[in-house]
């Protein structure tokens, strides 16, 4: 039986074009994020404090699809830099609750630019960049919309 080697070519691979925007994505926001001093994870952790104020680290992970090993030193990262704080949960102990401090809150204010400083490098219109999320999102499982 003959196999066509076709398959194995890079430009044949959905993973890397995904893989290789992802990366060019990141890149673009450091320097917006380096304005502010957060580091690209740091601000996807913020974001989800911004909105929900306190959760426990496992369903942060799970939000950000992030481990605990990388999530722990991120958060320590946070808690110095006094964003958020870190406290065991008073009914389960083994439940590390993470909620956003005043300082974490206030930087808010200072990130509220970044989405629209984004979009604006980014080489599609709002109605490819609408249909790009929602088939990315579909790939994750989830239905989501702008």
């Amino acid at each position: 039986m003959q196999h066509s080697y076709d398959v194995l070519k890079l430009e044949n691979q959905l993973c890397f074009p995904l893989y290789a925007c992802a990366r060019e994505v990141v890149k673009k926001y450091k320097p917006l994020l380096d304005e502010i001093g957060l580091t690209y994870t740091q601000y996807i952790v913020m974001l989800v404090l911004w909105e929900k104020k306190s959760m426990n680290v496992k369903t942060l992970g799970e939000y950000l699809y992030l481990d605990s090993g990388t999530l722990t030193p991120l958060l320590k990262k946070l808690e110095s830099n006094g964003f958020v704080s870190r406290t065991r949960s008073a009914e389960d102990e083994r439940n590390l609750i993470v909620t956003i401090t005043e300082k974490g809150e206030s930087l808010k204010d200072k990130a509220i630019e970044i989405p629209t400083r984004l979009a604006s490098c980014l080489n599609l219109s709002f109605e490819e960049t609408k249909t790009l999320y929602c088939l990315l999102y579909k790939m994750l499982g989830e239905q989501k919309g702008l």
